[in-house]
């Protein structure tokens, strides 16, 4: 006879978040550090507009009220990294923009050229899927993955 699996004491979901977030950290601090992007790679990112910390236009939080993906790839400027959070000038419908984003309000990581992807658990409620969003506007358009590509889905679930 099994014994029941105990509630860890350790919050391993939470732990395992915030490393994958610091890897979108570190990426986005080389390209800062050199102040371009290397090769072909590009990055769509996916966040929470609404998330605390996040710093965006009133005219963008209004047409993406939930999430929104952003591209960087060749119309970017200031791109500034910390431990936290990023922040990056973007150009939306021609207005100049600039976004700060906690990687705590990233939900989704994804660079096309070598089919790498990460995803993070947006909340913790079962069922709570976020809502439909437009493709990012400010650059190309989303690449989708395909059979087999390197994508990492973190998507742990609390015990209540």
């Amino acid at each position: 006879m099994s014994q029941p699996v105990a509630d860890s004491l350790i919050p391993y979901d939470e732990i395992v978040q915030e490393a994958l977030r610091a890897v979108v950290g570190r990426v986005l601090g080389q390209v800062s550090a050199t102040g371009a992007l290397p090769g072909e790679h590009h990055f769509y990112i996916t966040f929470k507009t609404q998330a605390p910390g996040v710093d965006i236009p009133k005219r963008l939080i209004e047409r993406f009220p939930d999430e929104m993906t952003i591209v960087i790839q060749h119309r970017f400027w200031d791109l500034t990294v910390d431990g936290e959070r990023f922040s990056v000038g973007l150009s939306f419908g021609g207005i100049p923009s600039t976004l700060v984003i906690p990687y705590a309000a990233i939900t989704g990581f994804h660079d096309p050229a070598v089919n790498f992807e990460l995803r993070f658990q947006a909340n913790d409620e079962p069922g709570d899927e976020p809502e439909p969003h437009d493709p990012p506007e400010n650059d190309a358009p989303i690449a989708t993955s395909e059979d087999g590509s390197n994508v990492v889905a973190v998507d742990f679930k609390r015990k209540k």
